[in-house]
């Protein structure tokens, strides 16, 4: 078996009395969604945060690509980033830009495209969301699951391997946040990417992912397929899907 893409070990971050990760041990394999489940303030995005290392954890070890995340200097990390894409809860696009300005900024990044090629990704990258045809509206003009869908093309166009889900579906109905579950599910599909969704929305962990895991007090307390958790006995757990 291949190794894991990410591989956390007892995991430890306070903020003061505030244990906010306390022993966290996970891997994520290749090509995998893993849904992370959790109450608010139970510390999904602070992992996220430390994955990235934009947070320095208190103890443990976070092994990214097979490397010791701690032990990078900016360079390598900058080029392991580079391999991550992030889908916020906000979209968090510019709201200045037109949709086609929004997905060409990470591409500016890249040396010596050409117009020509940052159009193509510009245009195959909208095709993949099913939005072609809002290449030239502003942000204000999209419904909330539009922006969604903008803000995961976005993340895309630099073909990420891994990807970061912090509550996909959060403010969107029923019917637009099955779709955008459905979105991860062929992301998956056509990049290969493997992925970290963090969400309380049991619908979307159902239809996402491999494999779930529930924190609780920023540690986990469940581990399986979404079925085998359903069906754990620990009352936090059971609380989630009543």
């Amino acid at each position: 078996m291949e190794p894991a893409i990410i591989d956390i070990q007892h995991l430890k971050k306070s903020f003061g009395p505030n244990h906010v990760l306390a022993d966290l041990s996970l891997k994520v394999n290749k090509g995998e969604n893993l849904a992370i489940l959790g109450k608010s303030g139970t510390g999904k995005s602070v992992l996220i945060k430390c994955i990235v290392r934009l947070l320095d954890p208190d103890e443990g070890s976070i092994t990214v690509f097979g490397k010791n995340m701690e032990e990078l200097g900016e360079g390598e990390l900058n080029e392991i980033r580079k391999k991550m894409g992030f889908l916020f809860q906000s979209a968090a696009l510019y709201d200045s830009l037109t949709v086609r300005e929004n997905l060409e900024f990470p591409l500016r990044t890249l040396p010596k495209i050409t117009e020509e090629e940052m159009n193509k990704r510009v245009e195959e990258a909208l095709q993949n969301v099913d939005l072609a045809a809002a290449i030239d509206k502003m942000p204000s003009e999209l419904s909330g699951g539009m922006r969604k869908r903008v803000g995961l093309a976005r993340s895309l166009i630099l073909k990420p391997e891994i990807m970061f889900y912090d509550e996909p579906t959060t403010g969107l109905d029923p019917i637009t946040s099955r779709g955008i579950s459905h979105l991860i599910v062929a992301v998956r599909k056509k990049y290969n990417t493997s992925s970290i969704i963090i969400t309380h929305d049991i619908e979307c962990a159902r239809i996402t992912s491999d494999r779930v895991i529930v924190l609780d007090k920023g540690k986990c307390i469940a581990e399986g397929t979404i079925d085998e958790v359903s069906k754990s006995d620990n009352n936090e757990v059971k609380a989630f899907f009543q």
